[in-house]
């Protein structure tokens, strides 16, 4: 067994959980910007984390003391990405996967030209990344939408958005598109139903009579469409670029072989698989639209949508995976949660601090599920452990021996799934620096092989400092996979 020649080994960041510089060259406000660390909340209770309100947003954007809104400061990659590329360099890094901050290309996402300064930094990023032989995987759209969009039009429910994001992507492929071969269009598409704010701009208030809900599926439908528009156009402006889609894998078991379990199971596992199903194959699945319809939820589509969809499919398939989970018709069943979900525990796995529970081996059972499906490569662009255990010791050492062992093992199961004929394009951890958390909005949330020094309240040096498994990583890449030890 052994991972092929040329696999892009790498790590992955998001604009609005690294750069901060949330006011500086120009850049509008986004969604993240009124994200707010709750430090009295569960870490567990997801839904209060993101909880979102009209006047929640009003109350952010008066405020001038961010000590709450780390999002704003991230760990300041605005000013450090010259030595925080660096250091991925150092590692070996083939790839690195990132995003662009609409909102420093579009301050609102309304403008008709784009902002110079956006321009430069972006460039800037690309050039250094170009000198250190980093392949750039950029996202397009990782939750950090606009947030005039959002508040002016309840995001993606508004079909005019549609056109403020493809002219956001033509400028991307214009300015960037001799720098980056490889893009994806939405992180997590999926994650919409999770938290309809944070992914698509949704305010509940916002939403009237026909519910939370509709406007979500409409979102959605809307995503697609632009998605596929985008896909066609990068192939166009791009010639030999290639265009995935992403998805969170949200690998379910039956938590016993009662057959109502299964059959739970079934279903929630094939609307995981809904999402990519659209994207790959250019079509609403007929189940997915029957139980749309059962739930009395009515997409509106413009003519031609259908065809733009099916004319724009992806070339690859990327996805997150950190934790499987169990499911069972029994209410009393115990839950735990994971990445933004709830699934029942399964007694026979361990979980971090934030209760994700931790399976190897279910990362290659969905490489085989992913891959049976869809025939087309995949690339795992998100999969790490957060963990608060990170302590700097007196010699500026970090031993962060429970992170080697995470990534060894799952690097092993990756290993063998390609040993079965899975075509696996490369691996970006999430994440390879310690960043503000997606959805706690915690510093001390730690994932990186780069720890960071600053805390959830924003206090602290940002000096950057090399974990243990900085140097077992390198290692790991340097022989291609080999040396696991």
């Amino acid at each position: 067994m052994s991972f092929p020649t040329g696999f892009l080994w790498g790590g992955a960041i998001a604009a609005n959980q690294v750069e901060g510089a949330w006011k500086e060259g120009g850049k509008g406000p986004s969604v993240a910007d009124v994200a707010t660390y709750k430090p009295h909340t569960d870490v567990k209770d997801y839904k209060a984390h993101n909880a979102i309100s009209m006047d929640a947003i009003r109350k952010a954007m008066a405020e001038t003391d961010d000590t709450y809104y780390p999002k704003r400061r991230g760990i300041d990659f605005y000013h450090h990405y010259k030595e925080d590329l660096a250091l991925f360099a150092e590692m070996g890094f083939k790839v690195l996967r990132l995003s662009i901050a609409w909102t420093r290309l579009y301050p609102t996402g309304e403008e008709t030209e784009p902002n110079p300064e956006g321009i430069a930094f972006y460039r800037n990023v690309f050039e250094e990344m170009q000198r250190l032989h980093i392949e750039p995987l950029v996202t397009l759209s990782h939750y950090e939408m606009p947030l005039h969009l959002s508040v002016t039009y309840n995001g993606w429910t508004e079909r005019k958005v549609i056109d403020a994001f493809v002219r956001f992507c033509r400028t991307c492929f214009e300015q960037f598109g001799s720098y980056v071969k490889y893009w994806l269009t939405f992180n997590e598409v999926d994650s919409v139903i999770r938290h309809p704010f944070t992914t698509a701009g949704i305010v509940p208030d916002l939403c009237g009579e026909k519910g939370e809900l509709a406007c979500c599926y409409q979102a959605l439908h809307h995503q697609f469409v632009a998605a596929a528009m985008v896909t066609k156009l990068c192939h166009e402006m791009i010639p030999g670029s290639q265009m995935g889609c992403m998805l969170t894998k949200l690998t379910t078991y039956p938590n016993t072989c009662r057959p109502e379990d299964v059959e739970l199971t079934l279903k929630k596992n094939l609307d995981n698989y809904f999402y990519s199903d659209v994207m790959i194959w250019g079509e609403y699945p007929r189940m997915t639209l029957r139980r749309l319809e059962k739930q009395g939820i009515k997409i509106q589509m413009e003519q031609g949508d259908l065809d733009i969809i099916r004319e724009g499919t992806v070339d690859f398939l990327s996805f997150s995976y950190y934790q499987s989970c169990t499911e069972s018709v029994d209410p009393n069943a115990e839950r735990t949660p994971g990445n933004t979900i709830l699934g029942v525990k399964n007694p026979f796995l361990p979980a971090n601090d934030w209760g994700w529970q931790i399976d190897p081996v279910g990362l290659r059972i969905s490489l085989l599920e992913l891959y049976d499906r869809y025939r087309i490569p995949l690339f795992i662009v998100e999969n790490g452990v957060g963990s608060k255990d990170d302590v700097v010791q007196p010699d500026g050492s970090i031993h962060d021996p429970y992170r080697i062992d995470y990534f060894r093992r799952h690097f092993i199961e990756m290993e063998k799934a390609i040993d079965d004929g899975v075509e696996l394009m490369g691996y970006t951890s999430w994440a390879p620096i310690d960043l503000i958390s997606a959805s706690t909005n915690q510093m001390s949330k730690r994932y990186g092989f780069i720890y960071v020094d600053q805390d959830d309240m924003g206090n602290g040096t940002l000096k950057r400092y090399r974990k243990d498994s900085f140097m077992w990583y390198q290692k790991v890449i340097a022989t291609n996979g080999e040396d696991l030890t």
